[in-house]
């Protein structure tokens, strides 16, 4: 029963995203919960095959994006997008992980002060936030309740270690964890 109420919430829900986005995609054989999609006018999603998506997606600005790959796992978390999400293939993004490119915020409270008024209208001033896409290429994993922010790079076969703030690029094959993220270790070939 629950699998037949979930079929019927992802048609109806990728109908409504249809109308809306420029573009959405999703190869053969994935799983995209598409209730959990807040799209934007002009924005695109692309999915690639063999994929299982059950975060929440907000398309933040019109013309914003997100493109996963192929064999790719994100559980349950959240992805707001304004600009441009990137996850590569054979990636798996665990539980609670939040990913962003955008700082939702003017740090200056004199461009932030009227926010909480402008959402209440179905509006946002972007002008003052900083925007910065996010990547994270292929065969990386990310560890429960982690943090993804605004301008990383997570290069290919990284971890990053559950709970973790990530601020900075995380170079190929190395382990971070904490709060900010460092590098613990290395993997050496032997271990990928």
């Amino acid at each position: 029963m629950v699998k037949i109420i979930q079929g019927f919430l992802s048609f109806i829900s990728l109908l409504s995203i249809r109308r809306s986005m420029e573009q959405c995609y999703s190869g053969p054989n994935s799983i995209i919960r598409y209730w959990r999609i807040r799209p934007c006018r002009h924005s695109r999603f692309c999915i690639g095959a063999n994929s299982s998506i059950q975060t929440r997606i907000v398309f933040e600005k019109d013309g914003s994006s997100v493109f996963v790959g192929d064999r790719t796992f994100i559980g349950r978390g959240m992805i707001a997008a304004a600009k441009h999400v990137e996850i590569g293939n054979d990636v798996i993004i665990a539980w609670g992980v939040t990913i962003s490119d955008h700082n939702s915020h003017s740090i200056k409270f004199s461009e932030r002060s009227r926010d909480v008024e402008h959402w209440i209208t179905g509006k946002k001033d972007w002008s003052d936030v900083k925007i910065e896409p996010v990547r994270i290429m292929d065969k990386a994993w990310i560890g429960f309740n982690s943090i993804i922010l605004r301008g990383v790079t997570i290069g290919e076969g990284a971890i990053v270690g559950a709970g973790s703030v990530v601020t900075k690029d995380v170079l190929p094959w190395t382990i971070v964890a904490g709060n900010p993220a460092r590098v613990i270790r290395e993997i050496p070939e032997h271990e990928r």
